[in-house]
């Protein structure tokens, strides 16, 4: 019978009664499928799936309670799958006691295993596809997964890791660094000497993934136009080794496939640095921060895809995938006092509007605080947040839910960028903390209301880049986590909601 209904595909229709346990409702049906967990069942009121727990299957068709094999096809994007799938489906199973079985083959190929009987409880794969065949692939049902770097419309999302785009040239190549506006126009062709970016009088050999490359479209995306590359590469490793060998060749990789390669700094048009640490990838301050996803289409998948899922939000998924090179998604605490340069930046790029007054009562807040990486940002011209903030919104619920920060104070810091008036500014960035507030308490309805943080603005005090580009203003635009200790007292001008 498990053959006959492995998971929801076309079975053998036969008829069976759900009955609820606590009485009342009765089904009958045709049955369709069953994962382990869902009945899938055509009534006389249309197809409908039904939870296993809250009913008894009777008749001859009933399946065995036991959970068929899943198969789990992933595809998608190979730099990222050969560093990160292996590692975290291995983890996956030994945390369940299960074995591990990964077979010889070039492709990721592998089994979950029952200990005991042997028996196969999933069968797992992967295959490299360009992201127009991925997706086609998961829309058609062929595949269960896809691993990317951009989200599509029309499909679930799950946040697995995070990577940043970065710039990188050989280990002999002297240019100090590059500024964001004159790579973009080396990128698109406009720059084609060292010498108009602070390097020698020689030409720029530029290399690119292939235009159809998961990491390039996104890169393309980021820009909005094509890259004028003369040398093009199969995957992130060839391109890093190539631009290794030549003194005078660029490219733009992952954050996790530099080597042999040099990571040449960036800065922002007005000279700020912008450097790719785990903390600003992950709170995206890093304006090249890119994350890396799975796409789950509109069907149920199978009980063992879904856990697998849910096991990435673990400690131990977050440590694997630091241990393959990506920054992980776990929320990275740090003193406040350690990010001197965002102080002289504040100081720096303070306009007329922003007084002395302003600047001591963000110190004073920021005296003993931590910041902590999960930060909240909207999607443009709008009050909605954005995928990574929602994600980051689910994380702080359940921190807060498990008791993370006892004897600790949250505030919820809102920032603007430099455009407009200041005091409109500073009502803006108010308004940002607490839109984040309404939304943690409108997912987390059994919070506490005094355990939710309380917020305070600071308008344009504290830019993270400069305002003259829109990236800049973008990154200026956000509101940020802070973790104050319980004696503290009251943040000043601080409002719970």
């Amino acid at each position: 019978m498990c053959a006959a209904i492995l998971y929801f595909s076309p079975a053998l229709a036969q008829d069976v009664t759900l009955v609820a346990r606590e009485g009342g409702i009765v089904l009958t049906g045709s049955l369709q499928g069953y994962d382990g967990a869902f009945y899938r069942i055509e009534t006389s009121y249309g197809m409908l799936t039904v939870d296993g727990q809250g009913v008894i299957c009777e008749g001859p068709a009933c399946p065995d309670l036991t959970a068929p094999k899943a198969v789990i096809r992933i595809v998608g994007t190979s730099d990222a799958a050969g560093a990160l799938l292996p590692g975290l489906f291995r983890a996956f199973a030994e945390g369940r006691g299960l074995v591990f079985e990964a077979s010889d083959a070039k492709a990721f190929e592998a089994r979950i295993l029952d200990p005991e009987s042997r028996a196969e409880l999933a069968e797992i794969s992967f295959v490299p596809m360009s992201p127009a065949a991925a997706t086609v692939a998961l829309s058609n049902g062929d595949a269960d997964l896809k691993l990317s770097f951009l989200a599509e419309p029309g499909f679930g999302s799950h946040s697995l890791a995070m990577d940043a785009l970065v710039a990188i040239v050989a280990p002999d190549n002297p240019t100090p660094e590059i500024s964001t506006t004159n790579l973009a126009r080396v990128l698109v062709g406009e720059i084609d000497n060292w010498s108009a970016v602070g390097g020698p009088d020689m030409p720029i050999v530029l290399h690119a993934l292939r235009p159809e490359a998961d990491l390039q479209l996104a890169l393309t995306k980021r820009l909005g136009a094509p890259i004028a590359a003369e040398v093009l590469h199969a995957d992130q490793q060839s391109l890093a080794a190539a631009v290794a060998m030549d003194p005078w060749a660029i490219g733009i990789t992952g954050r996790s496939a530099v080597p042999p390669a040099r990571r040449i700094p960036l800065t922002d048009s007005c000279g700020f640095p912008l450097m790719p640490t785990p903390l600003a990838v992950k709170a995206e301050d890093y304006p090249l921060a890119l994350p890396v996803i799975l796409l789950v289409p509109q069907r149920r998948l199978p009980l063992m895809a879904r856990e697998f899922l849910d096991f990435l939000r673990t400690p131990v998924a977050q440590s694997v995938i630091a241990g393959g090179g990506y920054v992980d998604r776990s929320a990275t605490r740090q003193p406040m006092t350690a990010d001197g340069l965002r102080l002289i930046n504040a100081i720096q790029g303070a306009g007329d509007d922003v007084t002395l007054a302003d600047l001591k009562r963000l110190v004073n807040l920021m005296d003993g605080a931590d910041r902590l990486s999960l930060t909240f940002r909207f999607e443009d011209g709008s009050s909605t947040l954005d995928a990574q903030s929602r994600d980051n919104l689910a994380d702080l619920a359940q921190l807060i839910a498990s008791g993370q920060f006892r004897d600790q104070r949250l505030v919820l810091a809102g920032f603007s960028d430099g455009s407009g008036a200041a005091p409109a500014n500073l009502a803006l960035s108010v308004e940002r903390a607490a839109r984040v507030v309404q939304e943690l308490a409108a997912i987390a309805p059994d919070l506490a209301p005094e355990a939710l943080p309380v917020i305070d603005g600071f308008g344009e005090a504290l830019p993270m880049a400069c305002d003259e580009t829109a990236i800049g203003r973008q990154l200026n635009r956000r509101v940020e986590l802070w973790l104050v200790p319980d004696f503290a007292g009251p943040a000043p001008g601080a409002d719970p909601l």
